[in-house]
């Protein structure tokens, strides 16, 4: 086994902070290389990544390419990296849109190039991090640097209101991660009293057990958090402004990767650690992600930017997928997931269209174009076929993720799934509306008569994402099959009662008795008992037929 084999987790996520740092050593005049090389590291990333999804095993329920070394193992604080079917799939879309979102802005970017595209590859590190860590303290580090090149993408590269954008964006999600850290803080805490040690690991975190009310206060502060990511109304303001002044690189990246991560907290934090907790707000999950469907296409309905119409669909599009993550059945979460990088792959692609436009009119106006059909063929067929992916039109990838979720979903909210599906039909009144007024009709504006088409290094980052499209609608198997033991870990999870939700404080009272009169070896079988219940630990533990299932056996062991 070569290096790369052995550390490969290591290497995809150090590998564009390494580069970043090189670029910062490049002469400032020397834009092609900046350029060639900042396109050549990430696309080396994703050459590198792809060893992570032909070496996954589909049937194995523990995490894969592990890593776990020691970093300050007086506080339980491990460098522990690993990947399940989920973590995979989010992985992959990072590594797959890092270098396209370069590629095109080769053109739009002219001031500070070196810092722009050091920015990109430190974000990437960042965002990988989050996806790969098994450490909590590791999680939440990855989680906040992150913030930073961001911050500075917008803030600098930006449009007009960029400084207010860029400060909105790093307020609100602040806002969430203090709360979010308080809580990390006071489950190790916990963990110490129960188990004689301090842990930031985050299978020890899920052995820790909370009566109910105390999950409560914890799940709601790492919702908040991750309902501001991804974003929920009534936290999701900060997004449009957000999308609308960044470049267009960032809003690819902030679309198709940043908000993935609020549902992958969902996925792999807030809902696994507190399964009673999780089942009581499900609900009003649920609700709040169809509110925002239905909200979100109306808002975009009325919007005369392209760019901004794009970023209020996104707030449609991430409400349907809490919905599904809601719903607690396979379909619906493995929908979900699904979903998740479908919207990367379609959302990313519309913001990538709009800043084509951009570039040769410098206005995001629909009014301010019409007939681009005569002047612009290639680039027409392109945009018609992305526009349809994002509303769902069968053999296409936003159809099987938009399926699954619905179909899971009746079973448990068969309302809300009900009025979610209104969302589907607004977003072919507002997607087809926009699309008609641009490509088709009369040339309103001159300036659009003799607008050049597509160049080869813009088909050279379209037709990549096209054909994910495409092979998706028709053929979403081979990347079902990735998570499907991964989302049934995740929904017996949700199903499962830690001891002290279902008994109450006498349980933890009763387990640090034990621990002070019975040493290590109660402590032992204390893990070992919590190993074999963790169904993300333990692959033979089948999930229940339902939520409501779970649901009926909270209320009976409570």
């Amino acid at each position: 086994m070569n290096f790369i084999d052995a550390n490969i987790l290591t290497v995809i996520i150090m590998l564009p902070l390494a580069g970043a740092l090189a670029l910062l050593l490049v002469p400032k005049g020397k834009t092609a290389l900046i350029k060639n090389l900042a396109f050549g590291i990430s696309a080396a990333v994703f050459i590198i990544s792809l060893r992570l999804y032909f070496g996954f095993d589909e049937a194995n329920a523990a995490m894969q390419f592990a890593v776990d070394k020691p970093w300050l193992p007086d506080w339980g604080i491990n460098y522990r990296l690993g990947v399940d079917g989920i973590s995979l799939l989010m992985l992959m879309l990072t590594t797959f849109l890092t270098p396209l979102a370069i590629l095109a802005s080769f053109d739009y970017i002219q001031e500070h190039q070196k810092a722009f595209y050091a920015g990109l590859l430190a974000l990437q590190t960042g965002m990988l991090g989050v996806f790969a860590s098994l450490d909590v303290f590791l999680f939440y580090v990855f989680w906040e640097a992150m913030l930073i090149p961001m911050y500075f993408l917008i803030g600098v590269w930006g449009g007009p209101k960029r400084i207010y954008a860029a400060l909105k964006f790093f307020i609100y999600t602040m806002l969430g991660s203090v709360l979010m850290l308080a809580a990390i803080i006071f489950i190790c805490l916990a963990h110490k009293e129960q188990f004689g040690a301090y842990s930031f690991s985050l299978f020890d975190f899920y052995r820790t057990a909370f009566d109910l009310k105390t999950q409560l206060w914890l799940f709601a502060a790492f919702a908040l958090a991750f309902a501001i990511k991804v974003p929920l109304v009534p936290f999701h303001t900060w997004l449009p402004d957000a999308h609308v002044e960044a470049p267009t690189a960032g809003s690819v990246l902030l679309a198709g990767v940043l908000l993935k991560m609020g549902v992958y907290g969902y996925l792999r934090f807030a809902v696994p650690m507190f399964p009673a907790a999780a089942q009581s707000f499900a609900p009003w999950l649920a609700g709040l992600g169809v509110i925002g469907v239905i909200y979100g296409s109306l808002v975009a309905w009325s919007q005369p930017d392209m760019k901004k119409m794009v970023a209020y669909s996104s707030v449609a599009h991430m409400g349907i997928i809490m919905l599904g993550i809601a719903a607690f059945e396979p379909a619906a979460v493995s929908g979900a997931v699904l979903q998740m990088v479908n919207h990367g792959l379609s959302t990313g692609a519309l913001f990538l269209l709009v800043g084509v436009l951009y570039e040769r009119r410098h206005t995001r106006m629909i009014e301010d174009y019409g007939g681009l059909a005569k002047a612009m063929p290639g680039f027409s067929a392109v945009f018609m076929i992305v526009m349809l992916s994002s509303i769902g039109l069968p053999g296409l990838n936003g159809f099987v993720g938009e399926f699954l979720i619905l179909f899971g979903s009746f079973r448990t909210y068969p309302w809300l799934a009900a009025a979610a599906v209104s969302g589907v039909i607004l977003s072919a009144v507002y997607m087809l509306g926009m699309y008609q007024r641009v490509v088709f009709g009369p040339v309103r504006h001159d300036e659009n008569r003799h607008l050049p088409d597509l160049s080869v290094r813009e088909w050279g980052y379209l037709l990549p994402l096209l054909a994910f499209i495409i092979f998706i609608g028709v053929y979403p198997a081979p990347f079902l099959r990735k998570v499907d033991t991964a989302v049934k870990g995740y929904i017996s999870a949700a199903a499962r009662q830690q001891d002290s939700a279902a008994g109450g404080q006498n349980s933890a009272t009763a387990r640090q008795q034990d621990s002070a009169a019975g040493g290590q070896n109660s402590a032992t079988a204390r893990q070992q008992d919590s190993a074999a219940a963790n169904p993300l630990i333990n692959k033979n533990i089948k999930p229940p037929h339902s939520y409501k299932a779970g649901r009926r056996a909270a209320k009976e062991s409570r």
